[in-house]
């Protein structure tokens, strides 16, 4: 039984599985929903800003009956003002539930393991999780399943190219990474996600060349070159991510209907060109709204236990 929301790599398949189908269920007949989670307090802690990820699982909660309650960073300060087990420790007395968006993926592992409520993993420096099933769900919204489907990622290896990767490999389908040289995605979370793509048979494949990568695509996915907390390179990392730029020129490589997606927030003539992010190939505002979704089916799960 589920007992956090940490990492996709954590899901068992009928998890995984079991997740995406609620997701449907929940977005086509919210109102079965609505009072599940009446009386439930979520807390919310925020030590990195946001639009999606606060208003998902704000509204969220509210649309289930429950309430959340929003924590900023100059209220708790994890790491230096309070040490995430006495936040644990002290939110476990009052909340149902514990959501947190911050940059130390260990400290999401220590709330945890401190927590005795669920602790949903809102986005680290590692993984954004609750990004990557939502955009799972919007692809099989849109496609049906994942057999013969290829995604393409273009762009730096960071959180969201990590929980892709997860994710990607309990779906059971391909997924090509094109990254500049010293920006691949991690190597121990390559590795997770080949094992876990053993019982799938997923299928990946890593390089530099980005045009290489978006062949024959089913869907072209990028991120932000520079994230949060990564201010400072973002001039040195323009330079270096120049080529990875997704354009028309790009995606003619893919496949000729394929999908564009990105996280959002997205920086227009940077990492993707205005004339690929507003055309019809866009799917991004629907995996924005499949966060509320697909999180509020996690909430249900984990504070509908009690």
């Amino acid at each position: 039984m589920l007992e956090d929301f940490i990492s996709i790599h954590d899901l068992t398949l009928f998890e995984f599985t079991q997740i995406l189908d609620l997701t449907r269920e929940m977005k086509e007949r919210p109102k079965r929903f609505q009072r599940k989670l009446k009386n439930k307090i979520l807390a919310m802690i925020f030590e990195k800003p946001s639009l999606r990820t606060r208003i998902t699982f704000e509204f969220g909660m509210l649309q289930l009956g429950g309430k959340a309650i929003y924590l900023g960073p100059s209220e708790i300060q994890m790491g230096t003002r309070e040490f995430p087990y006495d936040v644990a420790k002290n939110l476990e007395r009052l909340f149902d539930g514990i959501m947190v968006r911050t940059f130390a993926h260990k400290d999401v592992l220590e709330l945890a393991q401190a927590a005795s409520i669920p602790v949903i993993n809102g986005l680290t420096d590692l993984l954004h999780p609750c990004q990557a099933m939502a955009d799972f769900f919007t692809l099989k919204e849109k496609r049906g399943d994942f057999r013969n489907f290829k995604l393409a990622y273009v762009g730096d290896g960071n959180n969201v190219c990590h929980s892709l990767l997860f994710a990607a490999a309990k779906a059971g389908c391909t997924m090509s990474v094109a990254t500049p040289r010293g920006f691949e995605p991690k190597s121990e979370i390559v590795r997770s996600a080949e094992e876990d793509a053993k019982e799938t048979g997923a299928t990946f494949s890593f390089s530099s060349d980005p045009l290489e990568a978006v062949k024959e695509a089913d869907a072209v996915y990028t991120d932000v070159w520079a994230s949060m907390g990564q201010e400072a390179e973002k001039e040195k990392r323009g330079k270096i991510f120049a080529a990875y730029q997704v354009n028309k020129k790009m995606m003619a490589n893919a496949k000729r209907d394929a999908f564009f997606m990105h996280c959002l927030p997205a920086h227009r003539e940077e990492e993707v060109t205005a004339d690929v992010i507003d055309s019809s190939q866009s799917i991004v505002y629907d995996q924005a709204e499949n966060r509320l979704h697909l999180q509020k089916v996690i909430l249900l799960l984990l504070l509908g236990k009690k």
